[in-house]
Parts: structure tokens; sequence; C-alpha cells
């Protein structure tokens, strides 16, 4: 499966974009050059920039935008599909972000490494995008927990985040299955919100 974004640019960008993805997720930013993702893309230099014409900067905010914005559209899909119902709105919202992190862990490895390399422009975007999507789950959060204020429900949101965010460095499916990691993590961070 690839890890980035499907929409837009030619079939060949995307697997170049693919093959940057795993090796700044691997490497980070500064341990990858331009050469060393050509070279895996088997691809040269120039030809290179002529998909990328930003180098390693535009491939990093051709990665992290496309994710943010999933990340929102989802948020704001499962939250409406529940309303009325925020128990309901929150596990969906729980299935919905550990569907994306166990599908894309290098996207998760970039943003939480590598998101300030990003020009101020893109990263601005990103933040932004980042913000909303925060707003989804507190806005669920308040309406499941009523007397929980909103920087409370800021702070739970962000931890559930950590929890989640941490499926890149479980091996999963060598020690646990990916799908019981799934299982573990959505139950945690389900208490971790919501702890009755």
């Amino acid at each position: 499966m690839n890890v980035v974004d499907s929409r837009g640019g030619s079939k060949r960008r995307r697997e170049i974009l693919d093959v940057a993805v795993k090796l700044l997720a691997k490497h980070g930013y500064h341990g990858v050059s331009m050469d060393d993702i050509g070279a895996a893309a088997s691809i040269t230099g120039p030809a290179l920039y002529h998909h990328f014409k930003g180098g390693k900067e535009q491939m990093l905010a051709d990665a992290l935008i496309p994710v943010s914005e999933r990340l929102l559209a989802g948020g704001r899909h499962y939250a409406s599909l529940h309303a009325g119902d925020p128990q309901s709105a929150l596990e969906a919202l729980v299935d919905f972000h550990l569907e994306v992190t166990i599908d894309s862990p290098e996207i998760v490895i970039l943003h939480l490494h590598e998101l300030d390399r990003l020009p101020e422009e893109p990263r601005r975007e990103v933040r932004k995008l980042q913000r909303v999507y925060v707003e989804e789950w507190v806005r669920v959060l308040c309406e499941l927990r009523p007397g929980l204020g909103a920087e409370q429900a800021r702070v739970l949101a962000h931890g559930a985040f950590g929890l989640m965010n941490s499926t890149p460095y479980l091996a999963l499916g060598q020690e646990v299955s990916t799908t019981e990691t799934a299982g573990l993590l959505r139950s945690a961070a389900l208490r971790a919100l919501d702890p009755g």
C-alpha cells in the first residue's frame, strides 16, 4: 500500500513520493539527499526535480498536507455521521484515526518529527488543518462529558493522539497482530477519553 495520498499527480510522481516518504521516515530529513531518493526510485536528478521542483521540502509538503486534509475530512464525516450520539461519534473518530496511523506509519513519523522542516506557508496550512481537526474531537468530547471545558477536552484529545500515534513504533504484525494492536489502542484511547 502506498503511504502517500493517491490524489493528483502522475502515477510515477506518486511512486517517487512514496519512496521519498519511506526514506525520510527511516533516515530523517537531513539523513536523505535528493540523490538518495533518485537512486531508490530509479530516476535521475534532473528528472526528479521535474516532478518536485521544490526538492525535499516540496515532497514533505506533498505528503503532509494531504494526510492532514484526510484527517479533517474524516473527522468531520464521522462526527456528523453520529450527530446526537457522542459516544458513537467518539468511537468512530478513534477508529478512523487508528486506521490512518496503522495504514500510514511513515506519514505519522514525518508528521511527528519533520513538520518543522516545511517552509512557513505549508507548515501554517498543516497546523491550521490540525487545529480544526482537534476541534472536531473537542466538540464531541464536550457533548459526551457535560461540564468538561474545551481546554480540558483539547488536552484529552492530544493525549489520545499521542497514544494512537505510537503505532509506527510498535513493530506492527510482528509480536502482536495489527488487528489486536488496533483493538488494544482503541480500548485504551476510549478509556482515556471517557473514563466514566
